[in-house]
């Protein structure tokens, strides 16, 4: 009997445990999100390359609210995906550098030689990309068989190579020698080229089934269209040289945003096997390209799409939408609905920054219902995800409420007093400056700052005095934030610029065949430019600002791309340097000096990379070797070094509208290679329109020129933000307080700050408004009934007041 009793007893601790594995608590029901855990966890760098294939994929629809091209600038991006909205980005502006200057070897003269990038352009590139973007995990460019020409290589005019893949991943270098301090940098990267390998090895040619986790390549490639293949999407660039001279060029590049379907094709989550070993989502781009080269034909000549940019993030750091399907989680959601919200009385509101775990909602009340007088906020997911059954089942309710207001059909004008009582609450509104006087109020009036905002145009900016075409920088609150991905854009360019200039020596001479890439030429920094415009819609200008002397054969060099419209097919290209005025000149401007004094003499604080770089052995690719500096490191610019101007009206540029600028610095060595020095500043121009207000209170050494604005009742609200209103007054809601309740039979449980804000100004303008309508009421009782407590008291109070 006691060998039976520890069987028994070994498979309830057993069971036990399994149980612990699949949920927390015993209370909670198995979904989704444990199916889900189970499958990453069983799939490890050891066991992968005997897993079976479904089991390196996890489902489709695992990866919610991913990015639409089409939805774009017009529904707003929230915080939680905009991770994913700037891998789509950056994909589709490698893929489109890539398709431009592929192509761009047709405005060159026809010589015994190629345009394209050397293979360490390639690789620097996908460095660039994954170091400047902390969120992005892997960046490659895969080329078809036999699709891929290179000037790296001696007598190898006309050629292709069998495969070409350059691929860096982000390592983790804890334990790696180069760091003694045994920290974890985020600052080293593998870089190879997956396109070297053993021909007869069909499990490393990244086109063969056989590699098996390659649907980022299927997507797009082969190019196998039937029909015509002069049906790419064409792309026009209106050129102005230095010189002054004029062209218009015409390439093919990826899908444009109106088409179906757009750009930028998503693979299912999947295990990166025998590469970084982590579970990944990708963003494919094609890149475009004329086929057959060199041909003297140029009648036979089509378009196809001869490679992809595959852009890859972990699967960990998206966030999961636990809320159940309605409006803004219609699906394909995996994790929909498995909140644990009391759908009686709560309903589930996502919250970002929680990544792939549980508890990244709030539970907030239903209309009708209330908070308990001792809660403040909604119910935390994270607290409820964690509470016992006790816990669980006992709490995290709302609370009916008993009376119910109809909403007032018909409102009539605030009386005389009670119109003062609130000018003399907000005082901006009495006697307030109008036009650009507004600006310089000691308390602004936002409705005044943003007519006059708003009245400036094109035609009207030349009226203004040029210091009222420039705003204070506390306007612009939020833009480091809300602008970060096109603040990367920028920092990503810079940083391979200071990558190339540090790490490729046009003059270094290998063994072999192999050359050493040629110096930056224009036609790369003018797609390198463009490609800024055409990957961010967000972007309506960007330059490359070289400092004088620092561009191969040049005293100034300036690229600077823009657009007209938003979503165009047709933009315009033009050199800086054509300018002559001292007014004019780009070394003038106040951004590029501040860059330029700030990173005159002192480089230590800038981050160093690491790299550990292998590449073909030879020109067909047989294996892999270590580059000849191996590793090597270069010094770059992270995010916080750059510099935001203040917003202003670009009345004399090329954007004429509101606007802020973002400058990142660039680095490389002097002419003796013995110290680093400043070679010039990348500058992406952003519309203030984008930009998010924010009227709520907030610390008093917060610099936000519109701080504390808002007009919800003080005693019985608070004002919380709302996302995606632009550069409006409005932008957020009012939350009654604890303790006090929503009274209005209504779908909402606030007062939204839009409404509230134009039933203000009807008070202002003695018009009829119902202002006084949007207060929050003291909680109450739950129902309306006798008290027999109450009643009895009563009783006992009258009997002894009649009896004496």
């Amino acid at each position: 009997m006691g060998w039976h009793l520890l069987l028994y007893t070994a498979l309830a601790i057993l069971a036990t445990g399994v149980n612990v594995i699949y949920c927390q608590f015993e209370w909670q029901s198995r979904d989704s999100f444990d199916e889900v855990r189970q499958q990453m966890d069983r799939v490890t760098k050891d066991n992968c390359p005997i897993q079976h294939l479904g089991d390196l994929y996890l489902p489709e629809d695992s990866v919610s609210h991913i990015p639409d091209i089409k939805e774009i600038n017009v529904n707003p991006v929230f915080p939680n995906r905009t991770a994913l909205l700037h891998l789509h980005n950056m994909a589709q502006s490698r893929a489109f550098f890539y398709s431009y200057i592929l192509q761009t070897r047709f405005i060159r003269p026809a010589i015994n030689d190629t345009y394209d990038p050397g293979m360490m352009y390639y690789f620097l590139s996908t460095v660039a990309d994954v170091s400047s973007n902390p969120y992005i995990n892997a960046s490659a460019v895969y080329f078809s068989p036999n699709s891929s020409y290179t000037p790296s290589y001696r007598g190898f005019f006309n050629k292709t190579l069998p495969r070409f893949a350059p691929r860096t991943y982000r390592e983790d270098d804890f334990n790696d020698p180069i760091h003694l301090e045994r920290l974890s940098t985020r600052n080293t990267f593998t870089v190879r080229d997956l396109g070297a390998f053993p021909h007869d090895s069909l499990s490393e040619d990244y086109t063969s089934e056989f590699y098996r986790i390659n649907e980022w390549y299927k997507k797009w490639l082969p190019d196998d269209v039937v029909g015509r293949h002069d049906t790419k999407t064409t792309y026009q660039v209106e050129i102005r040289y230095a010189n002054n001279t004029n062209e218009t060029f015409t390439f093919h590049g990826p899908r444009a945003a109106d088409e179906i379907p757009g750009p930028v094709k998503w693979t299912r989550p999947y295990f990166d096997c025998g590469r970084s070993n982590k579970w990944l989502v990708a963003a494919v781009v094609p890149i475009a390209d004329l086929y057959p080269r060199h041909t003297g034909f140029r009648h036979i000549e089509y378009p196809m799409y001869t490679a992809a940019v595959v852009m890859e993030m972990d699967f960990d750091r998206i966030d999961i939408n636990q809320c159940p399907k309605g409006l803004g989680n219609n699906g394909p959601n995996l994790f929909a609905d498995t909140s644990r919200c009391k759908k009686e009385t709560t309903e589930c509101e996502p919250i970002h920054g929680w990544g792939f775990r549980r508890g990244g909602y709030q539970c907030r009340c239903l209309p009708q219902f209330r908070l308990p007088t001792v809660v403040r906020r909604p119910f935390l997911g994270e607290i409820i995800e964690r509470a016992t059954a006790e816990q669980y089942y006992n709490n995290f309710d709302c609370l009916r409420i008993g009376w119910i207001h109809k909403k007032p059909v018909k409102w009539e004008k605030v009386p005389y007093l009670m119109r003062e009582y609130y000018l003399d609450k907000f005082p901006e509104y009495r006697n307030s400056s109008k036009g650009a006087k507004s600006l310089h109020s000691k308390r602004l009036n936002i409705h005044d700052v943003l007519n006059f905002i708003r009245s400036v145009t094109a035609s009207s900016c030349k009226q203004y005095h040029p210091q009222d075409l420039i705003l204070h920088g506390d306007i612009a609150y939020g833009a480091e934030e809300q602008f970060e991905n096109e603040s990367k854009m920028a920092a990503r360019l810079a940083n391979f610029i200071s990558a190339f200039l540090q790490i490729s020596d046009p003059k270094e001479v290998f063994s072999g065949k192999r050359v050493a890439d040629q110096p930056l030429t224009e036609d790369q920094m003018f797609g390198e430019t463009l490609a800024l415009v055409m990957g961010d819609s967000k972007i309506w200008a960007a330059g490359t600002y070289w400092e004088r002397n620092k561009f191969t054969n040049r005293t100034l060099f300036a690229p600077l791309a823009y657009k007209e419209e938003q979503n165009p097919r047709k933009f315009k290209l033009e050199d800086l340097a054509r300018l002559n005025k001292s007014e004019e000149v780009y070394l003038n401007k106040p951004w590029f000096r501040f860059l330029k004094q700030r990173w005159s003499t002192n480089f230590d604080s800038l981050e160093k990379y690491y790299m550990k770089i292998k590449l073909r052995y030879n020109e067909t690719g047989e294996n892999l070797k270590k580059y000849e500096h191996y590793p090597n490191h270069y010094r770059a610019a992270n995010l916080n070094h750059g510099h935001w101007t203040t917003p202003y009206f670009d009345c004399e540029g090329k954007v004429k509208q509101w606007v802020m600028t973002y400058a990142s610095p660039f680095f490389g060595w002097d002419s003796l290679k013995v110290k680093l020095e400043f070679k010039g500043v990348v500058a992406v121009t952003l519309p203030l329109d984008k930009l998010d207000i924010n009227q709520c209170p907030d610390k008093y050494y917060v610099p936000n020129a519109f701080k504390d604005t808002h007009k919800c009742p003080r005693k019985n609200s608070y004002c919380v933000p709302i996302l995606g209103r632009g550069f409006e007054s409005g932008g957020y809601k009012c939350q009654c307080l604890q303790g006090y309740e929503y009274p209005l039979e209504d779908e909402f449980t606030y007062y939204d700050g839009q409404l509230v804000e134009s039933e203000f100004l009807n008070i202002v303008d003695e018009k009829p408004s119902r202002y006084d309508t949007f207060q929050c009421r003291i909680a109450g009782a739950s129902s309306v009934q006798s008290s027999f407590v109450v009643l009895f008291s009563v009783a006992v109070a009258l009997l002894y007041y009649f009896r004496w």
